[in-house]
């Protein structure tokens, strides 16, 4: 295989790229400087040595010089630490953020639930969710979970099975769970979401 076949195979596995847009990119490619190809490499190889996972949130951070496990936002002392909003993805994440709106804390479940799918509890973090919801109820005392997922038929079935796994622990600890209200339109990817659309959205979760 020539690397510009293989480059659009490797394309063609980001989310949301189909075999044109892959087959683009690598031409695209061919048309810069050495010295851009030899940046973008570069970048790509340093990603993972740049960049950490919060172990509280589960979000992709750049690591800075205190070299903590933990990003900003959970290190923040006036962040309300009574909510947690889950969402799918990091860029969920950095779209409901960008609206200024929520002041509570995140989890990133890393992925979402398929119909019908068979292992569920490998689609997500699963555990790792539910380790979350048990610690914050004890020691931060959680009042609101609030699911914050696309309103699409993946989307729903993730919160369908997120508000299932997490019964035991809402029922022991009296915690409210929410959806995001009607501000977004049926079948929209919460990261294409405005702002505004996402603060009513929160507004209006019930």
């Amino acid at each position: 295989m020539d690397s510009i076949k293989k480059l659009t195979e490797m394309f063609r596995e980001f989310p949301g790229i189909g075999p044109r847009q892959a087959k683009r990119f690598a031409f695209y490619l061919l048309t810069r400087p050495n010295s851009y190809l030899n940046d973008f490499a570069e970048t790509v190889k340093n990603l993972k040595q740049e960049i950490r996972l919060c172990s509280s949130c589960f979000r992709f951070f750049p690591e800075d010089a205190s070299r903590s496990n933990l990003c900003l936002i959970c290190r923040n002392p006036d962040r309300d630490k009574t909510s947690i909003l889950i969402v799918s993805k990091d860029v969920d994440f950095e779209t409901v953020e960008r609206s200024h709106f929520y002041n509570g804390l995140y989890f990133i479940l890393g992925g979402t639930v398929p119909i019908l799918d068979k292992d569920p509890e490998n689609r997500i973090r699963a555990k790792d969710l539910r380790n979350t919801i048990e610690r914050r109820a004890e020691k931060e005392g959680l009042k609101e979970i609030i699911l914050a997922m696309s309103l699409n038929p993946e989307g729903e079935n993730t919160e369908e099975y997120v508000t299932s796994m997490l019964r035991p622990l809402v029922e022991k600890y009296k915690i409210k769970i929410s959806l995001l209200g009607r501000g977004l339109s049926t079948g929209t990817e919460l990261e294409y979401s405005d702002s505004e659309t996402i603060k009513n959205a929160l507004m209006n979760r019930h």
